[in-house]
């Protein structure tokens, strides 16, 4: 065989070996191009549901804190709770520290009590009916009061009022206070209206001390009560019934921020 075609051969082949060689290379080069240099470990995602901050309701005062009168056995006290609920789906932990008959001197005692304060240090909301056993005599009326009494009895019962609120702000000076004002259970008998407007004269002063302190809130009640006061109280013509109550509930939401 010729010299020249065994060289050109030769030739021929090695360069054909290289330029597999040199596809080879670029073929690899291409296939790890895009790899990273190191394998990412398996991550899982995981979705956090913040859970809804509940609300702490203290409740202090007399039956009305109770609910006595109320069927249900709610009071105005449980409508409102329902009410929250509904409207915001949060939790509700109530204390409800009422005491059926209670007078302002003694809710001044309760107040000091170390195991109330530490139930109101940690309140959100704070709700508070007192004042109708001081002016009322526990449901016996005013028929026999005598005029010059009742200046005495209400000058004691806003110096029991205004030392309940500052013992309140003392321990906790950020929950709001719901202070709720007096009706008028006797409108209908024939001192209905002198009664009236002793009451109007009372839930005045009471608001008034109220008004002195912050985030302490008069929530009227007089005129839910005033044009049909029999269709809202109990058998004993003196404690809301359930319709009663729960006028005074939808007041006290009707205040709330939502």
């Amino acid at each position: 065989m010729n010299k020249d075609i065994i060289r050109f051969i030769t030739v021929t082949g090695v360069l054909f070996c290289l330029l597999w060689l040199i596809g080879l290379g670029w073929t690899v080069k291409e296939y790890y191009a895009g790899k990273p240099e190191k394998i990412p470990q398996k991550t899982t995602v995981t979705s956090k549901v913040e859970s809804k901050k509940g609300l702490t309701i203290v409740a202090l005062g007399d039956s009305l804190t109770r609910g006595t009168g109320d069927e249900t056995g709610k009071g105005y006290v449980g409508d409102l709770i329902d009410e929250i609920k509904t409207k915001t789906k949060r939790q509700i932990q109530l204390t409800n520290l009422g005491i059926n008959g209670q007078r302002s001197a003694q809710l001044r005692q309760q107040v000091r009590q170390s195991e109330v304060q530490r139930q109101i240090q940690k309140a959100d909301m704070v709700l508070v009916t007192i004042g109708g056993n001081d002016l009322f005599r526990g449901g016996q009326g005013l028929e026999d009061f005598q005029a010059g009494d009742i200046p005495v009895i209400e000058k004691k019962y806003l110096d029991n009022l205004k030392f309940v609120f500052q013992q309140i702000r003392q321990v906790n000076s950020n929950a709001t206070v719901f202070f709720i004002g007096l009706y008028n259970p006797f409108i209908d008998l024939n001192q209905g209206k002198d009664i009236s407007k002793l009451i109007r004269h009372w839930n005045y002063d009471s608001a008034e001390i109220s008004a002195e302190f912050p985030k302490i809130v008069f929530v009227p009640t007089f005129d839910l009560f005033e044009l049909k006061v029999n269709d809202y109280l109990y058998s004993d013509k003196f404690h809301p019934n359930t319709k009663g109550y729960r006028l005074i509930a939808e007041r006290v939401a009707s205040l709330l921020t939502w």
